[in-house]
């Protein structure tokens, strides 16, 4: 009896892997948000009644374990109901051990970050009337907690010229919602506009409220870089927003889109070509035709799921949000829910697939307010031909406790 009830109470575990992983995968593909919200209701009930339904059916059922029966003569549909919550568990394990035994990449030389607490201590935290807003005042929330550095990367890919390498400021998912205030915004922009880069990289969901247009000058408006700010749009500028008004408030600020096209500057006495995709959403992926062997190229995308296409393209460092890294990451499980193809393989991090980087942030903000384990990230990747020493630039902000 315990022992069947142990091998149920794992099965539930698989269920909820599989639903989730079926979740995570539809997140990728280019539907609408009305869509994916009845698709989550569904995918909640099935969560709450998948288990239910395992312990009627394979424990009290016909033939049920608990009633006399044992696993291998339950009815065929309840069977290959069980089989497939083991695959799940399987999986479960698997994401597990991967989690635990991730390695980062050997290219990475450098990794300095340091936590700053921007929630207004000891002044009110930055909270407005967005939606969800409760979720930002739960004990532990780390959604104002920022996690700020210098990641340091050796590629065989840089030119030989750029003896300093190239200084990219990368970040992702500002999501202007109105939960976190505008002061909120005011302080990452002030601590992004602190690093000495030489361009500088936002990968999407900007606006989840339309008239929060109204920020960008204030905020990324006053950002600048010699070589340039280049951007992509996300998901959720796509859901909520006029897109073109979005880009023609940003180009007004200095910013350069890169959806769908690629721009070629000079660093150095080397092009370097900056090209962006906002695929499945909205556009087309840039025309890499003209970009020579000899250029080296960086590609702009909201999600990770465009890897297969920038390493077929050639590809040398790829940039991406969307995921969030989870937001929460449990103690040995890491995290659950990240909305791409890949699941919560590529959540957040530094990878090299082949020849290419690809670096995926965890973003500065969510359209919910939560985060565990899981800090906001602003990050300066500094990709350098040779492995030399790097002085981390830090700026006037108290780290916190944590």
């Amino acid at each position: 009896m315990l022992l069947n009830a142990l091998i149920l109470l794992l099965l539930t575990v698989g269920n909820t892997e599989l639903a989730v992983a079926v979740l995570n995968r539809v997140h990728g593909f280019c539907i609408t948000h009305h869509v994916l919200r009845r698709f989550r209701h569904l995918h909640d009930a099935l969560l709450v009644a998948g288990p239910i339904g395992l312990v009627c059916f394979a424990g009290f059922g016909e033939s049920g374990v608990f009633n006399g029966g044992t696993w291998r003569h339950l009815p065929p549909a309840v069977f290959a109901w069980v089989m497939l919550c083991l695959a799940g568990l399987a999986g479960f394990c698997w994401s597990v051990i991967r989690w635990n035994l991730q390695l980062r990449p050997k290219t990475l030389t450098n990794d300095d970050a340091h936590v700053y607490d921007l929630s207004g201590n000891p002044g009110p935290p930055p909270i407005g009337d967005g939606p969800h807003s409760f979720l930002a005042r739960i004990p532990g929330n780390e959604v104002f907690h920022l996690e700020s550095g210098t990641k340091t990367y050796q590629l065989s890919s840089i030119p030989s010229e750029w003896h300093d390498g190239l200084r990219i400021l990368h970040f992702s998912d500002l999501h202007f919602v109105g939960t976190p205030t505008r002061d909120w915004f005011d302080r990452i922009i002030d601590a992004a506009a602190d690093f000495e880069v030489d361009l500088i990289a936002f990968t999407g969901d900007l606006i989840d409220r339309e008239h929060l247009i109204s920020w960008i000058p204030e905020t990324l408006g006053r950002l600048t870089a010699p070589l340039g700010c280049y951007f992509c749009l996300g998901n959720h500028d796509w859901y909520r927003s006029d897109t073109e008004r979005i880009r023609a408030c940003l180009s007004d600020c200095g910013w350069t889109s890169v959806a769908g096209r690629t721009v070629v500057v000079e660093h150095k006495g080397r092009k370097l070509a900056l090209s962006g995709t906002e695929l499945p959403w909205m556009g087309q992926h840039p025309d890499m035709a003209g970009v020579g062997t000899d250029t080296f190229s960086l590609l702009l995308s909201h999600t990770p799921d465009n890897l297969g296409w920038a390493r077929k393209h050639g590809i040398n460092v790829m940039l991406a949000g969307h995921t969030h890294g989870g937001q929460v990451a449990l103690p040995v499980i890491g995290p659950v829910f990240a909305p791409s193809r890949y699941g919560v393989s590529r959540a957040a991090g530094d990878f090299m697939v082949g020849n290419m980087l690809l670096h995926v942030s965890r973003g500065i903000a969510g359209d919910k307010p939560l985060r565990w384990n899981c800090r906001p990230e602003l990050t300066k990747l500094v990709l350098k031909r040779l492995k030399t020493e790097e002085t981390c630039l830090t700026f006037s902000l108290q780290p916190s406790a944590s």
